[in-house]
């Protein structure tokens, strides 16, 4: 039978960030982390996340620690239009898409927080694996209509470049954009744009 720290490592050696709730079968399993990140068999990589020593991360660490920090959000805007390798934008926050407004972003931590509801936050959203944990980040036809919705918080011109050069990168097809454009309600803001795509 497997010890809290087996599980614990078990756990740990899948994932690159993990929390206290991942671990499967054991009720409270703080007391051995925090003697783990004692021993230095762990490290705290912040608040209730906790990862190995030499754990590999990439570059898209940041979405992790923050989906695990911020529960049911999505990456969204900047955070990612940088995934999906649109555009030039290279943010300094991890942008995180929420229905709750009842929870803030701990202080000092690199994270920007949208809000809305409904249809707006269900569509577009695709599920890809990262470090061993599954984070949800909209599709590029809905990244772009976000952009063009919360263009008043990243600037017009961030969403015209992500709507050309997501266009030109065949990352879309009319009918996805459309179909998010929609959902966003931004028919009438961004209809000049799409109909200069197509000339």
């Amino acid at each position: 039978m497997k010890t809290t720290k087996d599980k614990i490592l078990d756990v740990a050696g899948k994932q690159s960030v993990f929390r206290a709730g991942d671990i499967p079968d054991v009720r409270k399993p703080q007391t051995e982390l925090c003697r783990m990140v004692a021993d230095g068999e762990l490290i705290r990589v912040g608040r209730g996340l906790y990862s190995l020593p030499d754990a590999e991360v990439g570059e898209n660490h940041s979405l992790v620690e923050a989906v695990k920090l911020y529960h049911g959000g999505v990456i969204c805007l900047m955070s990612a239009l940088y995934f999906h390798r649109i555009g030039t934008q290279l943010p300094y926050e991890t942008w995180i898409m929420r229905q709750n407004r009842n929870v803030a972003p701990v202080k000092g931590s690199p994270v920007r927080f949208v809000y809305c509801t409904g249809d707006a936050f269900s569509f577009g959203v695709e599920k890809h694996m990262i470090e061993g944990t599954e984070v949800s980040i909209y599709s590029p036809a809905k990244t772009v209509a976000d952009c063009f919705k919360y263009r008043n918080k990243i600037g017009l011109d961030v969403a015209l470049e992500a709507l050309q050069e997501g266009w030109k990168a065949k990352l879309f097809t009319m009918n996805e954009l459309y179909a998010a454009v929609k959902v966003c309600r931004v028919q009438k803001i961004i209809q000049p744009y799409m109909e200069m795509l197509v000339q």
